[in-house]
Order: C-alpha cells, then sequence, then structure tokens
C-alpha cells in the first residue's frame, strides 16, 4: 500500500523516534508498504518518520542507484535491508562529499559530508540483531537514513550559503507547494 511521504515542515520529521519490539502493531504491513512507497517515489530509502511514524525504522535498497546508473565505487556491492532499532557505533573513515536528495524535501539537492565506513547494529525485519560495516554508498544511505531516526534533515548538513539559497524552496516546500510523482502530506496545509 501506498503511502502518503511527509514533507519537510511536518513536526514528525524532527522528532528523536523511539524504539520498538516485535509486539509494534501491524510491522509487516508497515514494512512492506514502505517498501512500495519508496520504489513508487523511486528512492533508494526511506524512513518510518517519513510515513509519520516516529519509530527507529528504516529500509534501503542500494540496487536503486545502479538502476539509475550514478557514481558508485567499484566496491559498493548493492543491498537491499530492513533496520529496526540501529545504533550508530563508529565511523570508519574519513569524510567524504556527495550529492544527496530527500523524498520529504523534493527539488532540493546539496553536497553533505558524511563518513565513507560506518559501524551500524540493528535488528532486521524478523528482530534478529545484525552488527557490520559499510562503506561507500551503502553507508551514506544508512547515515541518511538513520539522521530521520534522530530527527536530523540532510539540509541541516548543508554549508551555510547553501543553506540561505534554499530557504524560499523550503519554505514552498512546508506549505505544499511542490509537484511530486508521489503522494505528499503536509504541514497545517488543508
Amino acid at each position: 500500500m501506498l503511502l502518503p511521504i511527509y514533507a519537510y515542515g511536518q513536526p514528525v520529521l524532527k522528532k528523536v523516534a523511539v524504539p520498538i519490539d516485535a509486539e509494534y502493531p501491524d510491522l509487516q504491513k508497515l514494512i512492506a508498504s514502505m517498501w512500495d512507497t519508496m520504489y513508487h517515489a523511486d528512492g533508494v530509502g526511506i524512513a518510518a518518520p517519513q510515513v509519520g511514524h516516529s519509530i527507529r525504522l528504516f529500509v534501503i535498497d542500494t540496487e536503486q542507484v545502479e538502476r539509475k546508473k550514478e557514481e558508485v565505487s567499484p566496491t559498493d556491492t548493492p543491498f537491499k535491508q530492513v533496520f529496526i532499532n540501529a545504533q550508530m557505533l563508529a565511523e570508519t573513515s574519513k569524510p567524504w562529499t556527495y550529492e544527496e536528495g530527500c523524498l520529504s524535501i523534493p527539488d532540493i539537492r546539496g553536497d553533505v559530508e558524511r563518513a565513507e565506513g560506518i559501524r551500524i547494529r540493528w535488528q532486521d525485519e524478523n528482530f534478529v540483531e545484525h552488527e557490520a560495516e559499510f562503506s561507500g554508498i551503502n553507508a551514506r544511505v544508512i547515515q541518511h537514513e538513520y539522521d530521520h531516526i534522530e530527527g536530523v534533515l540532510f539540509t541541516e548538513r548543508l554549508k551555510p550559503l547553501k543553506k540561505r539559497l534554499i530557504q524560499r524552496k523550503l519554505e514552498a516546500i512546508r506549505v505544499g507547494k511542490v509537484q511530486t510523482d508521489y503522494k505528499m502530506r503536509f504541514y497545517n496545509v488543508r
């Protein structure tokens, strides 16, 4: 089922999400709907706050990056994963800059500096615990979605000049003056 994606300005996007357990209502249905919504919107990841749930859940599929023929490192092996209750453990390598965008902030892209490698612990959709290191585009997408469950948007990581340059566009998104190929939910817009 396709879910509306919550747009910039929605309070749920700025909250630190809460952990969940296997008793979370309709969790498997929510995960399936998040996959459907992400693919429909042509995304590579989506976090639960982006569909209105302030819980520590996100899904990623970096095979989407390869399909878009974006520049990726030959060492980046695309993968698809559900992350529940993720905890960032360490940044394992130097920072690198890459242009990012976000389904909640359409039509805005910008260079974001993030660690090229990370170590993270999480549970999968069956609540089996995992811990692993990721690098390159996989690490970048994980960090972007992890930021969502921490209440941080990629625009907050942009350089000050770029932040000033996008203020009008952000305000237009907040009030619903944006066109997308997917359904969005705006704050206080009827």
